[in-house]
C-alpha cells in the first residue's frame, strides 16, 4: 500500500523545530510521535516538511467539523475585525450572548444558565465551586479511570494515571469508586457491573467512608475518555441519577470530550436517557478556539455576583467560532451522519479484530471508538508497547491516531469523516498490526 506521506518523518525541518522545542518548552507533555504540524484542512494535516496525514485524532476530539471549517474561519475573521477581547467580565457584548442562547436551545431539560470559561479544566473547577455553593456540602465522588483535567480541583477528581497525581497532593476531599467497565469489570461480573458499582457505592462508601448527606456532587464521564474510551452499560447513568436524587446529591456530567455530537447526540448523556444537574463542555465547542462552558439550571446556578469569574471567559473570537460551530452541528442530518460513520468504523475494526489477535476489544458510540490491544485475549494482559508501535508505524505511513487508557487506540476523527477516509485509515492500521504478528486468514 502506498503511504500518504512523501518521506519517512520526521523530516529535516521538523527535526530542527523539535530540537528548539526541547530547549524552551516544558517537557511535561507526552507526545506519541514527532509530528510538527504546519497547516490543516478538513480531514488532513500537513507537517513542516510537506508530508500529508489523514487525521483520526481531531486535535484531541476538538476539530469535530474538520480542520479550518470555512464557516468557522469566516465567523472568526469577521469578529476579530470588530472585537476579539471584549472584557466580558466587566462589559457585555452580543456575540457571547448569542452563543449562549444557541447553546441552551440545543441542551435537554432546564439547563439554561451558562458560565463561560476557557478550557475543560476550568469548566470542572466552576462546577465544583457551584456544587459546593449550592449544596453547602464539601465532598465529591468520582471514578477510577476518570480524567477531568490537571488543575487542582479537576486533578482531585482525576484517577486515570498515577503520574498525573504523583507529588501534587494533598487534594480536595474526593472518594473514588470503580467505573463499570464491561471488558474489565473490576472484580465484578460483566453482566451486572453497573449494578455492582451502585451497590458498592450504597453499601460500602456511604456507610463507611462518607455520609451521602455530606456529598455535594458525583462527577462522571458518560463515556470515559482518557481512561480508555470505556462505554458503561446502558442503565448505569440512570441508576446513578437515582442515587443522586435519593440523597440530594448533584450529578455533574463531564462532556468535555464526549459532547458536541461526538456520540451522535449533542450530549453523550442523552444516549443514556438522563439530564445532569451540571454539564461541562469544552474541546469541540470552540471550533479550535479555547472555550469552556459550565451549564446548569437557574435553580442550581444561584450564586451571587462576584462568586466566580474569568478575565478571558466570553472572548468574542472564541464565542463567534463556537456559534458558527453550533450552527453547523444543528443542521439536519449531522448527528445521523456521526451515527452511520461510527457504525461503519466499528464494523471495520471488528473485521480487523478477527484478523489480529492483539485486538482484544472494540467498543464505542458514534465516533468515540476504542480498540483495546492485549497480549492474550484470555488473560487480557494490556499490550502497551505494541500499542505504541502501532501508533508510530501508522504515523510513518500517514495516519494520526491517539492513545487512551493503558493499551487502547482511540478513534476520535473529525465528525465530517466519510467511508473512504475510514477505508484508507483501516488499510493503514491493518498494515501496522501485521508488523506485530501475522494476520489470521479469514
Amino acid at each position: 500500500m502506498k503511504p500518504l506521506i512523501a518521506t519517512v518523518p520526521p523530516g529535516p525541518k521538523a527535526q530542527a523545530i523539535l530540537r528548539r522545542d526541547a530547549g524552551v518548552i516544558s517537557q511535561s507533555m507526552v507526545r506519541e510521535y514527532p509530528l510538527v504540524v504546519d497547516r490543516a484542512e478538513g480531514m488532513n494535516l500537513w507537517d513542516v516538511d510537506g508530508n500529508r496525514y489523514l487525521d483520526f485524532s481531531a486535535g484531541i476530539a476538538v476539530m469535530n467539523l474538520g480542520w479550518n471549517h470555512p464557516d468557522v474561519v469566516q465567523a472568526v475573521t469577521d469578529q476579530v475585525r470588530k472585537l476579539s477581547h471584549g472584557a466580558f467580565l466587566d462589559y457585555c457584548s452580543e456575540t457571547p450572548v448569542r452563543f449562549a442562547e444557541k447553546l441552551v436551545s440545543m441542551l435537554p431539560g432546564d439547563l439554561n444558565r451558562v458560565y463561560l470559561s476557557n478550557s475543560g479544566a476550568e469548566t470542572i473547577e466552576a462546577a465544583l465551586k457551584l456544587a459546593r455553593h449550592h449544596t453547602k456540602r464539601k465532598y465529591f465522588i468520582a471514578f477510577y479511570g476518570g480524567f477531568h483535567g490537571r488543575t487542582y480541583g479537576a486533578l482531585s477528581l482525576t484517577a486515570s494515571r498515577v503520574i498525573q497525581r504523583k507529588y501534587f497532593g494533598p487534594f480536595l476531599p474526593v472518594i473514588h469508586v470503580p467505573y463499570p467497565n464491561p471488558y474489565r469489570p473490576f472484580g465484578f461480573k460483566t453482566e451486572t457491573c453497573d449494578v455492582d458499582v451502585i451497590q458498592y457505592l450504597e453499601e460500602e462508601v456511604f456507610p463507611m467512608e462518607v455520609s451521602p448527606e455530606e456529598v455535594a456532587a458525583i462527577i462522571v464521564e458518560p463515556i470515559q475518555g482518557e481512561g480508555g474510551y470505556v462505554v458503561p452499560p446502558r442503565t448505569f447513568l440512570k441508576r446513578l441519577r437515582e442515587v443522586c436524587d435519593k440523597y440530594g446529591i448533584l450529578l455533574i456530567v463531564d462532556e468535555v470530550q464526549s459532547g458536541c455530537f461526538r456520540t451522535g447526540t449533542f450530549l453523550a448523556s442523552e444516549q443514556f436517557g438522563i439530564v445532569p444537574d451540571i454539564v461541562c463542555l469544552s474541546k469541540a465547542l470552540g471550533g479550535g478556539f479555547p472555550l469552556g462552558v459550565t451549564v446548569a439550571s437557574e435553580d442550581v446556578m444561584n450564586w451571587p455576583p462576584g462568586s466566580h469569574a474569568s478575565t478571558f471567559g466570553g472572548n468574542n473570537a472564541a464565542c463567534a467560532a463556537a456559534l458558527a460551530t453550533l450552527t453547523v452541528m444543528d443542521r439536519p442530518g449531522f448527528g445521523e451522519h456521526v451515527t452511520d460513520m461510527g457504525e461503519y468504523l466499528i464494523g471495520k475494526l471488528r473485521a480487523l479484530q478477527k484478523r489480529h489477535e492483539v485486538i482484544g476489544d472494540v467498543r464505542g458510540m458514534g465516533l468515540m471508538v476504542g480498540a483495546e490491544l492485549v497480549r492474550n485475549r484470555t488473560t487480557k494482559e494490556p499490550a502497551k508497547e505494541e500499542r505504541t508501535r502501532v501508533l508510530n508505524e501508522s504515523f510513518r505511513r500517514g495516519l494520526t491516531m491517539l492513545p487512551a487508557g493503558v493499551s487502547v487506540i482511540r478513534f476520535c476523527p473529525p465528525l465530517v469523516i466519510e467511508k473512504r477516509h475510514i477505508d484508507t485509515g483501516m488499510e493503514i492500521l491493518d498494515h501496522s498490526l501485521e508488523l506485530l504478528q501475522p494476520a489470521i486468514v479469514v
